[in-house]
């Protein structure tokens, strides 16, 4: 059972932010990241969904405030990684764009590049903040981002995940599948699920970010 994160440990860096219009207009709240100052991975995700406000605890980070705490994508990610044993202070979660994007019916859309580079100076803080030892970006989008903050393009994802990136201004890279995908692109790429998580977690060790324990 993936471990709900203690609110005191969100981090917001700003009391309120305004940048994006369309984003302040469909938010519920800023979905800032959470997790440890301290930790060994920082985990980025694309945006909050637009959650589930009627949930038990897994709201959804469009509603506690927090990044990748909805019912499924959040509870899976944050399985994932404790599977491979980390604990919650190896950990920081973060979105690269911090608002929910509405695509006018209740769900989500994709960012606008114009959204993205608006919410990057607040990623990059967070970067330098916790300074870890490889950030897991999940999915296309996600990785993207952080690579624009370098001023590279990406050309394929999936040829990417499992890769370790490095960028000369940020820590090691180390693409993974969105939560929300990963079963459709597992076995495409060649891996039964254990396997994959297996291939994380030898991965993350053989670049001296595996678990403190």
């Amino acid at each position: 059972m993936a471990t709900f994160p203690d609110p005191e440990d969100h981090n917001p860096l700003a009391d309120d932010c305004r940048r994006c219009p369309a984003l302040v207009e469909d938010r519920t709240c800023i979905s800032w990241g959470v997790g440890s100052l301290d930790a060994t991975l920082v985990v980025v995700g694309e945006a909050p969904g637009a959650g589930d406000p009627e949930a038990d605890r897994w709201q959804g980070g469009n509603h506690t405030g927090m990044a990748y705490t909805a019912r499924h994508s959040g509870r899976r990610v944050r399985d994932l990684f404790e599977g491979l044993g980390y604990t919650p202070t190896d950990l920081y979660f973060t979105n690269a764009v911090k608002c929910f994007p509405s695509d006018g019916e209740g769900s989500n859309r994709e960012p606008t590049a114009d959204e993205r580079e608006n919410c990057r100076p607040y990623l990059l803080a967070e970067l330098r903040q916790v300074d870890p030892a490889c950030v897991v970006p999940t999915g296309r989008h996600a990785t993207e981002s952080l690579l624009a903050a370098t001023d590279r393009t990406l050309d394929g994802f999936l040829d990417t995940v499992l890769t370790p990136l490095e960028t000369g201004g940020l820590p090691s890279l180390l693409p993974i599948l969105h939560p929300s995908y990963q079963d459709i692109w597992i076995s495409r790429l060649g891996y039964e699920p254990e396997e994959y998580r297996q291939a994380i977690g030898e991965t993350l060790v053989g670049l001296g970010a595996g678990p403190s324990a």
